[in-house]
């Protein structure tokens, strides 16, 4: 990453997003650009780029934007988390929040080993195609 602010078209090269895609996360509420440049357009720093790359990862797991959304607000929750401020989580609060992000990390477990199942199907339809590909004369 850069550590400069970015502009979305920087953005959406390099997290392979539509600039379509990025704007309806910002409508959504996932991501919100971090910064502005002098002319008013929104920029986009590392912390952003972040953001849209869980959000990027999650889709193809099928999670919702609903879900999505209730993630990254236990992430942000707990990372803003400092003892002996008032951004401090009391104990329950933090648990809960906890136990919601390791159920997430449970669920994508879950998902990616259903989509490694698939492939193998996947897989094997096409190693038996080759087969009778090669074994049918042309």
């Amino acid at each position: 990453m850069t550590g400069e602010p970015m502009q979305i078209g920087e953005v959406a090269a390099r997290t392979e997003l539509p600039l379509r895609t990025i704007r309806q996360y910002e409508d959504n509420g996932l991501v919100v650009p971090s910064a502005a440049s002098p002319g008013g357009f929104p920029l986009y720093t590392d912390a952003d780029v972040s953001r849209l790359m869980v959000v990027r990862r999650m889709k193809p797991l099928g999670f919702t934007l609903d879900e999505t959304r209730e993630l990254l607000t236990a992430v942000d929750r707990l990372a803003a988390d400092r003892p002996g401020t008032h951004t401090e989580l009391d104990p329950d609060e933090r648990a809960t929040l906890t136990a919601r992000v390791r159920r997430y990390e449970q669920a994508a477990a879950e998902r990616v080993a259903e989509l490694r199942a698939q492939l193998a199907r996947a897989e094997e339809f096409a190693d038996s195609l080759r087969t009778r590909l090669t074994a049918t004369p042309a």
